[in-house]
């Protein structure tokens, strides 16, 4: 702009001069400069003008710890070039740096580059929008152009592989089935129906169809083995966190290959989060029936079910919530075991020291149900003491319980065959 004032100026300058000689040189240099301004102008307005940037994202789901992959394309679709274009990304991914300058891009050209990016914290981001800044060659004007559509990209927290993670005996609530249909394929064929389009070829019951000269097919029933379930404790007040010294990276290089190994950031909201998505990725891979509670910024409860697809809605709900909530554990016990039937697992991931919630894990247990406690210590995370002497408790109330510390390799915690860890 400094630039601008000053060919102004001095056109206005120019123009009064001539006005008080009547010198025709004047009048020339007068008319340079408004047409210099004016080609300028039409040089840095053509520079944001005819351009198509394409972004395509390998994935819309990514997780913490991974990379994020995108590609992004520029095409000059007019006939003038371009001096320079700066792609100014505006996405709230943390540590996604997209945004790039294109240099000498030709007529009818495109430019190309890749950005892949460590997701360092879950949650749900927004990508883009983008700005295009561009300018003459003498550098009077810079103008730029706001490209509004965005995208969105969830960031699953981090999980670890469990080798195993042995549950309470007494699983088989009296050794029969559950009487409850599903479309999945189990050992328990309880009847038979008409084929209906979408019904696949290997749940064909051959014999009734030959009998009856058309398609039928078996339903099933769900298997005996009880529900899971994970009670995850999202009580602000019991949440206890430490400053993170550095910011997380991953050792392996190069970056974009599997990392072996990921440094969680020292809380126990993070610590809980990511055991709580270890469990539901342990037990939905192995055929069990899981669901999730936890009363966070709102009541969040996933109904048990199997599958791939159960596994994806309990990473979605994990990767948005937060440490905001205000209820008790004891609470959330109390309103939500009642609704679970004898012979279910209750796994239970908390930070909390407050002795209160063992009476609430004895009611469950005298109600049939199976408890196992998962503490995160958090006078290790900068919180209140306590977590051990609890564990304690809950171990000769006959309750399998792990305790997890700030820096414990979570993979072999939860996979202790004994059923506890100090």
């Amino acid at each position: 702009m400094h630039r601008l004032r000053m060919v102004v100026v001095l056109g206005l300058l120019s123009l009064i001069a001539g006005l008080a000689t009547g010198r025709t040189l004047f009048y020339h240099l007068a008319y340079l400069f408004a047409t210099l301004i004016l080609l300028t102008f039409l040089w840095a307005w053509s520079g944001v003008s005819w351009v198509h940037i394409k972004r395509q994202t390998r994935a819309r789901r990514a997780q913490v710890g991974r990379p994020l992959e995108e590609r992004f394309a520029v095409r000059n679709a007019g006939i003038v070039p371009k001096l320079w274009l700066e792609v100014h990304d505006k996405s709230d991914l943390p540590g996604h740096l997209a945004s790039y300058v294109v240099n000498a891009l030709p007529a009818r050209q495109e430019r190309a580059w890749t950005i892949r990016t460590i997701c360092r914290e879950r949650g749900r981001y927004t990508l883009g929008p983008i700005t295009l800044r561009s300018g003459d060659p003498l550098g009077l004007f810079q103008l730029q152009r706001a490209l509004e559509p965005t995208s969105s990209i969830v960031v699953y927290p981090a999980t670890v592989e469990i080798t195993s993670f042995p549950l309470p005996v007494g699983l088989l609530p009296g050794g029969d089935a559950l009487r409850r249909r599903t479309h999945y394929i189990t050992t328990n064929a309880a009847t038979v129906r008409d084929y209906v389009p979408g019904d696949s070829f290997n749940r064909i019951h051959w014999r009734s169809t030959a009998r009856r000269d058309r398609l039928i097919v078996k339903e099933f029933e769900l298997d005996p083995l009880s529900d899971v379930w994970v009670f995850l404790d999202m009580e602000g007040s019991v949440h206890a966190g430490l400053p993170v010294q550095e910011p997380v990276t991953v050792d392996n290089v190069p970056f974009w290959l599997r990392p072996k190994e990921f440094k969680l950031p020292p809380s126990t909201e993070e610590y809980g989060v990511c055991v709580a998505a270890s469990l539901a990725q342990h037990f939905l891979r192995r055929d069990r029936a899981l669901g999730v509670v936890s009363y966070g910024q709102r009541r969040e409860v996933i109904q048990a079910d199997r599958g791939e697809r159960q596994l994806t809605k309990v990473l979605e709900t994990l990767a948005v919530l937060r440490a905001k909530g205000n209820v008790p554990l004891p609470e959330m016990i109390r309103a939500e075991a009642q609704q679970l039937v004898r012979g279910t697992t209750v796994i239970v991931v908390t930070p909390s020291s407050d002795v209160k919630w063992v009476v609430a894990a004895r009611q469950m247990e005298r109600a049939g149900l199976r408890v196992v406690a998962i503490i995160i210590d958090g006078a290790t995370f900068g919180g209140e003491e306590g977590s051990a002497a609890l564990a304690l408790q809950l171990t000769s109330a006959g309750a399998m319980t792990y305790l997890i510390k700030r820096n414990d390799s979570l993979e072999q915690v939860l996979s202790h065959k004994q059923g506890y860890q100090w």
